[in-house]
């Protein structure tokens, strides 16, 4: 599967060089991790279209008709709020889809460390390909929607992919620190879905950042998936620029996240066959 061999720096490149340098097998495997996922149901891949759509009509009729959430500036129309609740699932999916399957990723796949010469640090890689797949879907059903109501995009939705990059490296460094405490510690994935529910609920997801007390809005920031889910709906859905200095701030520290997340994995993976 193209699997490459050569030495690595030590230096967060090292983050990248493990993508670039086995591509192929990551691609070959995020592939089958797709299709395996559908493999057998009569609709297939539409799932994967559908299961977004249906949560999302869930999430709208509770927070947008019985709660009776809106966002500030929003017209009074439950498509304008399912658009701006989607754009904000979209984000928190690609981050919970990973870190939630990371506890059990060498665990699941122990064929693969009784084999020297397999990249582990490349499973992780493998996961991240199959949730981009799902968010790249998801993200379609919401620009459709967008333009069946609007009649036009924004210009800027070509800079999502930008936005999404940072969050990406953070969520690798979540994923291979906890591929690797998973091993060891079983009962991390409890603790994660625990985790993730939190941020989800302590996230502007649901309802606008106006709606949380001003002197606990601060503590927005602690949540990592606060600001990417402002700076998708700026470019995905009201046509604003990203937040460059903040972007640029939080691309560094996620690069220095996941390069010592795959530091931590490296260092560790040693211990795993003698575990499991």
């Amino acid at each position: 599967m193209g699997i490459q061999h050569a030495t690595y720096s030590a230096g967060p490149l090292i983050v990248f060089q493990t993508f670039w340098r086995n591509r192929s097998l990551i691609w070959q495997m995020s592939k089958r991790e797709v299709i395996g996922r559908y493999r057998g149901s009569i609709m297939g891949l539409l799932w994967s279209f559908f299961n977004p759509l249906l949560m999302l009509a869930v999430y709208t009729f509770v927070f947008g008709i019985v709660l009776q959430v809106r966002w500030e500036n929003q017209a009074d129309s439950k498509v304008e709020f399912a658009s701006v609740l989607f754009a904000g699932l979209i984000v928190f999916t690609v981050f919970s889809e990973c870190v939630n399957r990371a506890p059990s990723l060498i665990l699941g796949n122990v064929n693969y460390v009784k084999r020297v010469v397999f990249p582990l640090e490349s499973l992780p890689w493998v996961i991240m390909g199959a949730a981009i797949f799902h968010s790249l879907v998801s993200v379609l059903a919401l620009l459709l929607i967008y333009l069946w109501v609007h009649a036009t995009l924004h210009w800027t939705i070509l800079l999502f992919p930008l936005i999404m990059l940072p969050l990406l490296l953070l969520t690798m460094g979540c994923s291979w620190f906890l591929a690797s405490v998973g091993v060891f510690l079983r009962d991390v994935g409890q603790v994660v879905g625990i985790l993730t529910t939190v941020l989800l609920f302590t996230c502007p997801i649901f309802y606008p950042p106006s709606a949380i007390p001003e002197s606990l809005r601060p503590y927005l920031l602690l949540n990592p998936l606060a600001f990417i889910v402002a700076q998708a709906r700026n470019t995905l859905l009201w046509g604003k620029l990203p937040d460059w200095p903040g972007l640029g701030l939080y691309f560094s520290a996620s690069v220095v996240v996941a390069w010592l997340g795959l530091l931590w994995f490296q260092k560790t993976r040693k211990g795993f066959a003698d575990v499991l």
